[in-house]
């Protein structure tokens, strides 16, 4: 099967810890992006980007915030040899992924993060 890729709909943003305040109340007070609920406090704030979901999290130790990009595909086997044979870089050891979450990481040329995961219809086989 040929792998085909599609926007995902997460857009992580990673916020050092010494911006993450400011941000925070930029996105939800200043702007007013509708936020969404949340079951504990200590969940990262999301908030409803248009068809997205924005993420926002709080990354103590990086130096300036950067987006991380969902780039979701039917088949995770040909996406990965894909992106392999293209010499795109793998970086799964940037974050680590929930334990059976079918997914890798991997940086663009100008070093943006995307998280590659198995779409829902490549889940179910269809």
């Amino acid at each position: 099967m040929k792998a085909v890729f599609q926007p995902g709909n997460n857009i992580a943003m990673k916020i050092p810890s010494h911006e993450y305040e400011q941000t925070l109340h930029f996105y939800r007070d200043i702007i007013a992006i509708p936020e969404l609920a949340r079951e504990k406090d200590t969940d990262t704030p999301r908030f409803q980007f248009g068809d997205k979901t924005l993420w926002l999290d709080n990354v103590p130790g990086i130096s300036q915030a950067e987006i991380w990009l969902e780039i979701v595909t039917n088949d995770l086997a040909a996406a990965a040899e894909h992106l392999a044979n293209h010499k795109v870089t793998r970086c799964d050891e940037i974050e680590p992924l929930p334990e059976g979450f079918a997914a890798f990481w991997v940086a663009s040329p100008s070093n943006i993060i995307h998280l590659i995961s198995q779409s829902d219809e490549g889940r179910s086989g269809n």
